[in-house]
């Protein structure tokens, strides 16, 4: 049992970021910031193949295979708010750890990714 709970601990130290801040985000509170026209950062973390297939307007491409070697690409995003999207919601949460535990404190990721955005904002977009 103690093991247990040192375990839960530590998660708890790595997931930890500012306390207001969930670590996830869902689409519709995305589509609001967007249309309110709110200064963020919205960062498809999929790669170039999946981005070509199909996009959410206004996001940047940043493969979550080459974050490391490109992320001062993002760098004046440091201080504001990131919400990091793929197709489901897996890599975004581990960009969006990443991120975190490098200085991007506002990092978050989009529940479900694209494909949640197809099935809540964009009925009409390509689900693959």
């Amino acid at each position: 049992m103690v093991g247990d709970a040192k375990f839960v601990y530590v998660a708890r130290s790595i997931m930890s970021g500012p306390a207001s801040l969930p670590w996830e985000v869902d689409c519709r509170t995305v589509k609001q910031k967007l249309d309110a026209g709110e200064a963020f950062l919205l960062l498809d973390c999929r790669e170039k193949s999946e981005y070509d297939t199909v996009r959410i307007a206004g996001a940047t491409l940043l493969p979550m295979s080459e974050l490391t070697t490109r992320a001062k690409e993002i760098e004046a995003h440091r201080n504001g708010p990131i919400v990091v999207h793929c197709h489901h919601g897996g890599r975004s949460m581990r960009v969006a750890q990443w991120l975190r535990q490098n200085g991007f404190a506002q990092a978050q990721s989009m529940a479900g990714g694209i494909h949640q955005w197809a099935e809540d904002i964009e009925p009409g977009m390509v689900k693959y």
